[in-house]
């Protein structure tokens, strides 16, 4: 019944939130809620990966603009047939929606001297596009724009590829000259975010026989990345780990744990363990009870749908002999999550601080000369 009251109360919520907006009235606040996206339908799945594999931020290849549209053909149908065993399509629009939705109301109260806010969503690889969000952006005339990362922790090939979009959006158009950016660009260790995690997890624990709860093993699993990239100085392992050291922090230290790696594409060396040798590993040493967490991603999509869901916690522990498995939800709509995105944004907005220095900083071992010309015009734009 409160389940059923809470959807109720946001549905009205919502209705509300949909009317103001439809009235006219002028966002003083923008927020563009950055995220690489997923095909809604399986018929955008291949221009979706002919992004995805041309974009030299994310994956470099030998000759890519050939060997890319190639890869892209090859994978097509296997990637559609994943779609369709998870109903379709990838969710994340549709989550990326409501999040954005449910804060901007919550920033509203709280945060009145900077309302109205509205949120846009502005996707890498598929619809909506970042590009053609910012022209929305900019037809509504914000007096300010937050470009609010949707990766908590920070990496070149995610949370980079969407800020170097938006450099290379600007660098061949005219950038509006009367409204103030700011920048959000990573958020891995906040404490809403943590109780959130923590909270998914707790409800998977619950669920196990008191008799092994104790001994379920939280394995955190986060996309892998090459270890090219982690060589030249991406920040992105170290603040996983961060995230994880603080999530078991939250939890009390309860139940032992590790982290793995996921989605790891073609054969050269990424980070290890990768998720699925993790899980035999543990069963050959005993271990036969897990709760699979998603670390980096903040909403349901592909990786943890069918990867997660049906590769690994349903074929793979049957093959293995687990005992039991458990995936923790990705954050959602979780109340608590959606107060984190409330009070990332609000303490931002707060801040006289429009930019992390940390952002502005390349990788010690960067030779990208595109990151070199956008940390520099972002140091520009974000200091107007």
């Amino acid at each position: 019944m409160f389940l059923h009251n809470t959807r109720l109360c946001r549905m009205a919520s919502g209705l509300a939130g949909r009317v103001r907006h439809l009235s006219g009235q002028k966002p003083k606040t923008a927020i563009l809620m950055l995220n690489m996206g997923g095909p809604t339908h399986t018929d955008q799945v291949h221009d979706y990966l002919l992004r995805i594999m041309t974009d030299r931020d994310m994956i470099q290849l030998p000759v890519q603009s050939r060997l890319g549209p190639w890869i892209a053909q090859r994978r097509t149908p296997e990637v559609q047939k994943k779609y369709k065993e998870i109903g379709g399509g990838s969710p994340i629009l549709k989550w990326t929606e409501l999040q954005g939705q449910l804060m901007c109301e919550q920033l509203d109260r709280i945060s009145p001297e900077t309302a109205p806010h509205k949120h846009y969503v502005g996707f890498r690889y598929v619809n909506p596009l970042t590009e053609n969000t910012l022209a929305e952006i900019e037809n509504d005339k914000p007096e300010r724009v937050v470009l609010f990362s949707q990766y908590p922790q920070y990496s070149c090939a995610t949370s980079g590829s969407s800020f170097n979009s938006i450099f290379t959006h600007y660098r061949n158009n005219d950038l509006p000259s009367d409204i103030k950016w700011s920048i959000i660009d990573r958020w891995g260790t906040h404490p809403l975010l943590i109780k959130t995690f923590a909270q998914r997890i707790r409800d998977e624990l619950a669920k196990f026989v008191e008799t092994k709860r104790n001994d379920v093993v939280i394995l955190f699993t986060a996309h892998s990345l090459p270890l090219k990239a982690v060589n030249r100085g991406d920040a992105y392992p170290s603040e996983i780990g961060a995230s994880v050291h603080m999530v078991m922090q939250e939890l009390g230290q309860t139940n032992p744990y590790s982290l793995a790696w996921q989605s790891k594409v073609g054969p050269l060396p990424w980070l290890a363990p990768a998720t699925d040798d993790a899980i035999k590993g543990y069963v050959k040493q005993g271990l036969k009870n897990f709760i699979l967490v998603p670390i980096a991603f903040v909403n349901e999509h592909i990786e943890t749908l069918h990867e997660l869901d049906i590769e690994y916690c349903d074929e793979l522990a049957k093959e293995v002999g687990v005992e039991e498995i458990r995936r923790a939800a990705a954050p959602n709509d979780h109340p608590l999550f959606i107060d984190a995105l409330t009070n990332v944004v609000a303490d931002h907005l707060k801040s006289q601080q429009s930019v992390n220095p940390k952002f502005l900083m390349r990788c010690p071992m960067c030779s990208n000369p595109k990151c070199r010309e956008s940390k520099s015009w972002y140091r520009q734009l974000c200091s107007n």
